[in-house]
């Protein structure tokens, strides 16, 4: 397919977000017979990896970058237009279409997937390098802190419970407040003052980095020196919402958007998948959810079967009406056989 942006398009689905929840999502409605686009600006959680960690079947050694253009690929060999453009705004038509302006065009579509994700709350510098020693991720990249000091920067209920669960890898866990008061809870303080945890009220002057790159101390304003391996950040959470928002779809009172099993939003035609819904931020878990959200996209759009009520309205289906699949997909689809077969 055409990604000209002075041509206009028309989709069965969109895709907005090109992480692994989006990039399945369009995975499953192109194989399945839908005309599919994927409109990412780029950037996102999956690609700041620098290791894919807890995806069975892909090698330690294959970055965020590497695992998500190996996807693009794979959707763009079935079909799918993947177009790194930014999708400013969707508006919903009273035929239930949706309109979305990319750029200076507009693109519609029968069903759209939210897979915008969040951002992650940064600490200010001065900082280790992001995925060599400043993580986000704790069921990702506790496993490499196995027996290693490691900090958590943060004051907060998340911070304290994190640096908790971190004693189940290491007896040398410290929380960075970096000049911060504490603002947990009671509750969270009585079980801090349980566990062997240091807590450190001073700010972070300076990092220390060996030559691999990975972090090796944190330097601090009151003049100590303390040795890390590595340590998370705990600054919460901004969910990109503002499109599902836009379109008056239910959310969390976390900001993530309310969805049910299928990633159905509470606006018909309307789905949300990966870090932008409730649930454990994992590349796994947003791939079965994209999957999910595909399946549920192709019931919803695939023509056939047709109901009793539909072949008592229209007519039996005439041979040359079949198959159901898009022109351009069937076309593909053959080419791919083939290709496979050579």
């Amino acid at each position: 397919m055409s990604t000209d942006p002075s041509t206009s398009h028309d989709y069965e689905v969109a895709v907005v977000g090109g992480g692994p929840a989006g990039l399945t999502s369009a995975l499953y409605t192109t194989r399945l017979g839908h005309e599919t686009a994927v409109f990412d600006r780029g950037g996102g959680r999956a690609a700041m990896m620098q290791e894919t960690h807890n995806v069975i079947g892909v090698p330690e050694s294959v970055s965020g970058n590497e695992f998500l253009q190996t996807a693009i690929e794979q959707i763009q060999s079935y079909g799918a237009d993947y177009r790194t453009e930014f999708v400013t705004s969707i508006d919903r038509r009273d035929d239930g279409a949706f309109e979305l302006e990319v750029g200076d065009e507009t693109v519609t579509a029968e069903a759209v997937v939210l897979a915008t994700g969040f951002s992650d709350g940064r600490p200010e510098p001065p900082l280790p390098r992001t995925g060599r020693g400043l993580h986000y991720c704790l069921h990702c990249d506790a496993y490499m802190f196995v027996d290693e000091p490691v900090y958590v920067m943060g004051h907060d209920d998340s911070a304290a419970i994190v640096a908790m669960i971190m004693l189940n890898y290491t007896d040398d866990v410290d929380i960075l407040l970096r000049g911060e008061d504490p603002a947990w809870s009671d509750e969270t303080a009585t079980q801090l003052e349980g566990h062997p945890v240091d807590i450190v009220e001073a700010e972070v002057t300076g990092v220390r980095n060996g030559e691999d790159g990975w972090l090796e101390a944190l330097e601090f304003d009151d003049g100590t020196v303390r040795e890390y391996r590595g340590g998370f950040a705990m600054y919460g959470s901004e969910y990109n919402n503002e499109l599902a928002t836009s379109l008056g779809a239910e959310l969390n009172d976390d900001g993530t958007v309310a969805v049910d099993d299928h990633g159905r939003t509470s606006v018909d035609g309307l789905y949300a998948v990966g870090d932008l819904t409730p649930g454990h931020n994992q590349v796994p878990v947003a791939m079965g959810q994209g999957a999910q959200a595909g399946i549920a996209i192709h019931m919803s759009l695939r023509e056939f079967p047709k109901s009793v009520a539909e072949l008592e309205a229209e007519g039996a289906v005439a041979p040359q009406d079949v198959p159901g699949i898009a022109p351009d997909l069937r076309q593909q689809a053959n080419e791919h056989s083939s290709a496979e077969g050579d």
